[in-house]
């Protein structure tokens, strides 16, 4: 019969003494690096998902050992984040202290299982050693541009108090608590991915992913070549749209811009129906992004009453309405409308009951939008659009964009769906983001040498009800001096998101 705690416990203390799952530094076997996800330590133990897939990795592990490689299979504990915090909430510990028992239950019962992690490089992104390198790294990226502050409508969890990825809030509800996220506008910290859209783009070509993880990785980075249009508004002011269909411009009958961007602000003063529309922003403020972006929500809009757009060829007034569907903080937050080519138009003109106008020929536009899908590489020909009428859509793509260059009106260029990673949190159980703020020298990096910053060591944890960081109820820790001036100088007390230490 199969002893377990005798079989299981001699080869574990055997596989322990004599360091049989240790990477050996500066071996001459061949290296192989094994890489695991490694896990939140956030409740009561591990799950099936962290048996089934650490079960097949190391089963990999044992064979390239067997063949005579110098496997490196570490593992670690992604400890800071909402997880653990939450967790240490919710059972009234301290963040630390939940952090502390959960490692221990999660290392022993992978111990239990045999895994052949090499644990004398085991590391916790809340390790002060470990952390100061994510801290450096971020100084890295804010002295090269890549970190900067901006105003930006976020996903907010009013249960959880802080912010929220697109990803936490699929479905306009809190991935954590369930609570219904609303749209707020804060101050945030934020690094330039979309700068490196092209680069991730390319840099698939010299990956070996599965084709439907590449496919996958293409539409969240999400390229499209495009024009982007200048459009004026009657009695002063402007805006840009970006599209794809640029033979499509004299179908314009209206535009659409964000109900959380900042053009709206700008125009607010000047608005007839302003409480409409501020009733409108209030409520689009209740959903999330991607509720807002469904193809099957309904389109909902208010017109804005009292400014008009003028057709940036033709010079005629088209009405500008408000659509929650259009994001404040992608793209130029504006789009225009072509009800007859294009499908959300289409039901968003009749509903609004607008005007259609169709400008390319093939087909007669009825119960649906005739669409590019349907139209490009058939010879369909435009109509309706002035000396471009009876051009093939090919031959006007490029003819027309010509013409808007040369009014300066419009510019080719590629657009994408990847936006900057929204990089604060408004929680205490994170990484102290290493920058200093003073009134005179404005925002300033800590000195590296001064690294890390720690977590202060504080009884009281909880979110706050006004949406600060705990961390800014900490006077003694908050008031420090400026770096560049020696005045009187405070830290910043948000603190970085959960994917920061184990991203890198």
């Amino acid at each position: 019969m199969y002893n377990f705690n005798e079989i299981e416990k001699k080869w574990q203390k055997y596989w322990e003494d004599n360091k049989v799952f240790e990477a050996i530094n500066g071996s001459s076997k061949p290296p192989y690096y094994i890489l695991v996800e490694f896990p939140y330590p956030s409740g009561a133990g591990l799950h099936v998902g962290h048996v089934r897939s650490y079960t097949a990795q190391d089963a990999l592990a044992r064979m390239k050992r067997m063949q005579g490689y110098n496997v490196l299979y570490p593992m670690g504990w992604d400890a800071f984040g909402a997880p653990a915090e939450q967790y240490a909430i919710k059972n009234h510990i301290h963040p630390k202290d939940a952090v502390r028992e959960n490692i221990a239950t999660f290392k022993g019962q992978m111990k239990s299982l045999g895994f052949s992690f090499d644990w004398s490089r085991e590391f916790s992104t809340t390790d002060p050693e470990y952390y100061k390198w994510t801290q450096w790294q971020f100084l890295q990226f804010y002295k090269h541009g890549m970190a900067y502050k901006d105003t930006i409508p976020v996903n907010w969890c009013p249960t959880c108090k802080s912010v929220l990825s697109n990803e936490d809030a699929a479905g306009g509800v809190c991935e954590r608590c369930g609570t219904s996220v609303v749209q707020k506008e804060k101050s945030q910290w934020m690094l330039r991915m979309s700068d490196y859209s092209e680069d991730l783009l390319k840099g698939l070509d010299d990956t070996n992913f599965a084709d439907r993880v590449k496919l996958g990785q293409i539409n969240w980075i999400g390229k499209s070549t495009g024009v982007e249009v200048d459009v004026d508004i009657v009695g002063g002011g402007k805006f840009s749209i970006f599209t794809t269909c640029i033979e499509t411009i004299y179908g314009i009958t209206f535009f659409v811009i964000a109900p959380d961007g900042k053009l709206i602000k700008e125009l607010l003063p000047r608005v007839e129906n302003k409480e409409e529309i501020l009733n409108y922003i209030e409520e689009t403020a209740k959903k999330s992004s991607m509720d807002r972006t469904e193809l099957n929500k309904g389109k909902s809009g208010v017109e804005v009453k009292g400014i008009k757009a003028i057709h940036p060829i033709t010079g005629k007034e088209v009405p500008i309405f408000l659509g929650d569907f259009v994001l404040g903080d992608y793209g130029t937050g504006a789009v225009m409308a072509v009800p007859c080519h294009d499908q959300r138009d289409f039901e968003y003109a009749i509903e609004h009951n607008l005007e259609m106008i169709q400008v390319i020929s093939g087909r007669d536009v009825t119960d649906c939008a005739f669409e590019k899908q349907d139209y490009l590489g058939k010879g369909c020909k435009l109509i309706n659009s002035e000396e471009f009428t009876g051009l093939t859509v090919e031959e006007a793509k490029g003819a027309i964009t010509e013409k808007l260059e040369k009014m300066g009106i419009g510019r080719k260029v590629n657009n994408y769906k990847m936006r900057d990673w929204i990089f604060s949190r408004q929680r205490f159980w994170g990484e102290p983001i290493p920058m200093i703020y003073c009134e005179k020298c404005g925002w300033q990096p800590m000195k590296e040498e001064d690294l890390p910053l720690l977590l202060p060591d504080v009884a009281e944890y909880e979110p706050t009800d006004n949406g600060e960081s705990p961390l800014a109820k900490i006077t003694d820790w908050v008031n420090t001096v400026c770096p560049c001036c020696g005045g009187p100088a405070k830290r910043e007390t948000d603190t970085m998101p959960n994917w920061a230490g184990s991203s890198w």
